[in-house]
């Protein structure tokens, strides 16, 4: 993928000139669900512009921030190349159940085609970066993104926080935050 290539360079920069490194290669951010949390709240419809049956690996960026620090604070990670993701490889539909338990209904599935999804999500990007999400999201379609816990954890010393947990959270977020707004 483009975005993944596009490091590569940087990367060989960094081990050519002789200095200490980490790399950090995180899956896809629970955090990316942030934007879309209340639409899918009040239309109970979870929707994006690849195949609902393609599992993907995500992860929760407090953990690969957590796992930045110990890099700058501690050498066990020196020269090391470490992917980062949290436990499970869930495909839309399993995302969509923890979706339904965090808020407490129903959450159906749909898949858009790419630019129905843009329409939809007003993604603030220029052509360039449209051409290069349509691509990223062409190879989730007919690949997925999948990996394993193992090494977050283990650099972690814990378990990585869960994809539940997250919605959890992230319905707890709203619903204070709608509590909060000025009634007139």
């Amino acid at each position: 993928m483009q975005n993944h290539f596009a490091k590569g360079p940087i990367e060989n920069a960094i081990l050519e000139s002789g200095m200490e490194y980490t790399f950090l290669q995180p899956a896809i951010f629970f955090q990316n669900y942030a934007a879309a949390w209340p639409t899918v709240a009040q239309t109970g419809v979870f929707a994006e512009p690849y195949s609902a049956e393609r599992p993907m690996t995500r992860v929760d960026y407090r953990d690969v921030a957590e796992v930045a620090a110990v890099g700058l604070m501690e050498d066990r990670l020196v020269y090391g190349t470490f992917q980062l993701c949290a436990e499970g490889n869930l495909n839309r539909h399993d995302v969509a159940s923890l979706m339904a338990e965090a808020l407490g209904r129903k959450i159906e599935v749909e898949t858009l085609s790419f630019d129905e999804w843009v329409k939809k999500t007003n993604v603030p990007h220029d052509d360039d970066k449209m051409t290069e999400l349509k691509k990223m999201y062409d190879w989730y379609d007919a690949h997925s993104l999948l990996g394993s816990a193992v090494t977050l954890r283990a650099i972690l010393g814990r378990e990585p926080r869960s994809l539940r947990e997250y919605f959890v959270e992230l319905n707890t977020q709203s619903t204070q935050q709608a509590e909060c707004r000025p009634r007139f």
